[in-house]
């Protein structure tokens, strides 16, 4: 055992050109730990609401609308930012998120939305988008706060305890499926828009019925 210490001892100390292979090894450690801790603060950066909104675009079209929702202004006095429901929170999915939004770096680089009329034309594409990308992965933003094994039924109206229980328990229907338009106003659909899924409370009607509760 001592053998082997002190040759892997005298590994770690024989000069590699100008530095010894345990410098060498301290050192990465510690660039390591600067990279990550500055890679990890940058990527939350990019979270905060702040950032999200330093684009005027974004703080003139969807946090306006976000301001008269219940995400914005509530009774129990939790507020929805951003990241909460466009990022997800577990770090593989929060990562694939941040490469896919570097897409909306560039759009906002070229300036396809960066006047009103252009947020509006492009509003139904942003939307159908967006909700694809939720459908697809289970509404997994939507569960960062909320968890259907923690619903309590008693609390909710008939109808969103019909539906939780019964499509969203089977998995038949996922959050966004019932949910489009609670937090940003829904895009003028036309009459090719089917609302709601096959048994499921259509999106104006669900929409009436949660700023009714």
């Amino acid at each position: 055992m001592k053998r082997w210490l002190w040759r892997y001892w005298r590994l770690l100390t024989r000069p590699s050109l100008h530095f010894s292979l345990g410098f060498l090894t301290l050192g990465g450690f510690i660039a390591g730990v600067l990279f990550w801790g500055g890679f990890n603060t940058a990527l939350e950066a990019t979270n905060t609401q702040q950032f999200c909104v330093s684009c005027h675009e974004m703080e003139r079209n969807p946090l306006q609308e976000m301001q008269d929702t219940i995400h914005y202004s509530n009774r129990s006095g939790v507020r929805a930012q951003c990241a909460d429901c466009h990022v997800p929170h577990d770090w593989t999915h929060k990562m694939a998120r941040k490469m896919e939004a570097s897409k909306e770096v560039w759009g906002w680089v070229f300036g396809s939305i960066r006047t009103e009329e252009q947020f509006e034309a492009k509003r139904r594409v942003l939307a159908e988008r967006e909700w694809a990308r939720l459908k697809a992965n289970d509404s997994l933003e939507c569960r960062n706060c909320h968890e259907f094994e923690h619903m309590d039924f008693t609390q909710q109206s008939s109808r969103a305890a019909r539906a939780h229980s019964t499509s969203l328990a089977s998995g038949e229907a996922t959050c966004i499926d019932c949910h489009k338009g609670i937090a940003h106003e829904l895009p003028d659909m036309g009459p090719d828009f089917q609302a709601g899924s096959p048994g499921l409370p259509g999106v104006d009607s669900w929409v009436a019925h949660l700023e009714r509760d």
